[in-house]
Order: C-alpha cells, then structure tokens, then sequence
C-alpha cells in the first residue's frame, strides 16, 4: 500500500505491517476521543515514526496515487480529528 504522509512524501508499506499501524491508529484515535494532547502527539508520533520505519519512500517524482494520506507531525487534534474516517486514519 502506498502512504502518503503530507509535507513529507510517499512511502511503500508492505501489508503485513497494516495491522500494526492500525493498532497505532486505535491509540490516536482514543487520545483524539479523550482531549489529551499529550498523548495526541505521542500517538501522532508514533504512527507516523512507524511508517517511516516500515515503508519504503518512493522517489519525489513517483506519480503514484497514495492509498492512504496521513497528516503531518504538526497537526493539531482538530485537523486530525477531521481527516478521520468511520474506521480512523488506516481502515482494516
């Protein structure tokens, strides 16, 4: 799956890392719910650092469409909280 992280590029995620980044989505979305921002940010930190870690960035010039987009690191709670879906950032 492609992943678009905004402001930063595309990246390859192989399908066997989804359900960890769907676990990772479950904590933000639940911070998200809760109004803590502390751990809004950790959560958003810790999806985005994960896909990093996982997906294989695509050259700049890839004109590959992005299965998922995910917002940048410096998002507030409320823009993210309006890029979620019925089943959060990453659906199962």
């Amino acid at each position: 799956m492609i992943i678009r992280i905004m402001g930063e590029g595309q990246l390859e995620v192989g399908d066997e890392d989804l359900a960890a980044l769907n676990a990772l989505d479950g904590d933000l979305e639940a911070a998200i719910e809760s109004g803590d921002e502390t751990k809004f940010r950790a959560a958003l930190h810790a999806l985005l650092d994960n896909v990093r870690e996982v997906g294989k960035p695509l050259p700049p010039d890839s004109l590959v469409s992005s299965g998922l987009i995910l917002p940048p690191a410096d998002s507030d709670m409320a823009e993210v909280k309006a890029m979620l879906g019925d089943e959060g950032l990453i659906p199962d």
